[in-house]
């Protein structure tokens, strides 16, 4: 899931009326696999799972900055296909105007480093909010309803993740003027609209998953695998 920081911006693809994020697809599994985390291990595994994802970030966070940082050859000794020609004028993180033809690896820092930052700051908020809110949901239903826990704890975190990638990602060029208000809030309800609809659509996979699970697991309901294996030991 981390290489999707990487391509996530590279492309936007038009699913029906949603304008997407390539990297926006398949990252509504994450929330799918925290919950199912959150009822079979609890909270303390839900949280350390989440903050795994977050250093595998910052690892490519890293590996971006780093490869960034070292002298590269010079052009002229560069593979052809290292350059590209570029039909539009690209802005780099430096604030350096880069036109008519650039190295891959510049093109891929350009696009991705805000991007994969804006993804941190959003997976954060988000993944943690979806943890608390799933268990919040599980003590208000006194265990009960496993649907109410699953789809208010995703759909809520959701939006938060949502509104923080969206943000973050284009709020410079908001700022310079280079995108308007409008394009930022279609943008913000086509990506909580794509993930809403997967939140709702996973529900049924959630209940066989967890049944699965909890046979494969041998776990009683409401009976948490890590509490189990700690007793089995």
């Amino acid at each position: 899931m981390t290489l999707l920081n990487v391509i996530g911006i590279t492309r936007f693809v038009q699913l029906g009326p949603m304008a997407l994020a390539v990297g926006t697809l398949p990252y509504p599994l994450t929330f799918l696999c925290t919950d199912l985390i959150c009822e079979l291990y609890g909270r303390a595994r839900a949280n350390f799972l989440v903050t795994v994802g977050l250093g595998l970030n910052f690892l490519i966070l890293g590996v971006l900055l780093l490869g960034n940082s070292l002298p590269s050859v010079p052009s002229e000794s560069m593979p052809p296909w290292q350059i590209l020609q570029l039909a539009a004028p690209v802005h780099m993180p430096n604030g350096e105007m880069v036109e008519n033809s650039v190295g891959l690896y510049q093109l891929i820092y350009a696009t991705t480093s805000g991007a994969v930052f804006a993804s941190m700051l959003a997976y954060v908020a988000a993944q943690y909010c979806d943890v608390q809110l799933f268990h919040f949901w599980k003590r208000v239903t006194k265990g009960k309803h496993l649907w109410i826990r699953n789809n208010f704890s995703t759909l809520i975190s959701q939006m938060v993740d949502s509104l923080t990638v969206i943000t973050v990602t284009f709020g410079a060029a908001f700022l310079r003027g280079e995108m308007a208000l409008a394009t930022m809030a279609a943008l913000v309800a086509s990506n909580y609209l794509f993930k809403a609809s997967v939140a709702l659509l996973d529900t049924g996979p959630f209940y066989g998953c967890v049944y699965a699970l909890r046979r494969y697991l041998r776990l009683a309901p409401g009976e948490y695998a890590a509490a189990s294996q700690k007793s089995a030991g």
